[in-house]
């Protein structure tokens, strides 16, 4: 019932609406609330950023409210993932609510596309979207939006490219920060219910081993190999993100002696966030380094 009175609506806007901001704040509409950290890093105040996904949902899944719609009909700009669960059911329609707003898919900048003759849907199948996650995947993010607010409001480039080099610096030392956490430790192997830490494995040459199996619940059988691979490496923690149910990942964690730490890559404190997971995946890699395996 809620898809259908939400498609009327798209309707509805899509018939009086494709001006776009008519106005008063200027609003730019982001996929997830990282996303937003980023915008107000560089432009500060300049926006009112609409998110899409708020914290706590699910954004594989996720479907907007009509306030959303409603902004985003005012957006003078959208900055997608472009990979999401959620993007591939609803960001076509996104598109035809409010053709006059600028477009932005940071995914385009990071995964790699089909051919240079591409549209909003051809992208490569199955791709990851989780890189927002990684210090290094966030030094492109920071200047695809800064070069994109500039492009927005050219006016306040000099403010944007102050405030950039100044978020650039942060993300750096991060990435200096993970590069020294990860270096020389035994045990590259951590444990995770969801898997959106591949890109940090990836850049810091760890090994993310999900729970899930292929996006879904996993079987007995994937449930035993974890068990087995959990005592072998002697995984000491767990991973789940905050909006995932804890049932599956926690009979392993009973199996093999872990613990479940719960993570918040969704937050709208992207810096702190990250640097947190970073922290407590370096922190899980010692201790199952201790075993002396």
């Amino acid at each position: 019932m809620r898809k259908f009175l939400l498609l009327l609506l798209f309707v509805f806007m899509v018939s009086c609406g494709r001006q776009g901001n008519n106005g008063g704040d200027r609003i730019i509409t982001v996929s997830i609330v990282p996303f937003k950290y980023f915008v107000e890093a560089i432009a500060g105040d300049d926006f009112k950023v609409n998110v899409m996904v708020p914290a706590g949902a699910d954004p594989h899944v996720y479907e907007p409210f009509p306030e959303q719609i409603n902004k985003l009909r005012k957006s003078i700009g959208y900055i997608s993932n472009g990979y999401l669960g959620f993007e591939m059911n609803w960001l076509d329609r996104f598109y035809e609510t409010n053709r006059t707003m600028k477009r932005l898919s940071l995914g385009d900048k990071i995964i790699p596309l089909v051919s240079e003759h591409h549209h909003e849907g051809n992208h490569v199948e199955g791709a990851d979207p989780h890189y927002w996650v990684s210090p290094k995947c966030a030094l492109i993010m920071a200047s695809s939006i800064k070069d994109f607010l500039t492009e927005l409001n050219l006016s306040h480039k000099q403010k944007y490219e102050a405030n950039y080099q100044v978020l650039l610096i942060k993300i750096k030392d991060l990435d200096k920060k993970a590069e020294t956490l990860f270096s020389g430790i035994k045990n590259k192997s951590f444990l995770i219910y969801h898997p959106n830490l591949a890109y940090v494995a990836r850049d810091y040459g760890l090994e993310e081993i999900p729970v899930e199996f292929e996006g879904k619940e996993p079987p007995p059988s994937r449930i035993k190999e974890l068990i087995d691979k959990g005592r072998e490496e002697n995984l000491k923690t767990i991973f789940v993100q905050r909006e995932y149910d804890t049932k599956n990942a926690e009979a392993i964690a009973r199996e093999i002696g872990a613990e479940l730490k719960i993570i918040d890559p969704l937050s709208e404190d992207w810096f702190k966030s990250t640097a947190d997971i970073i922290e407590e995946v370096h922190n899980s890699l010692i201790e199952s380094s201790k075993s002396g395996k």
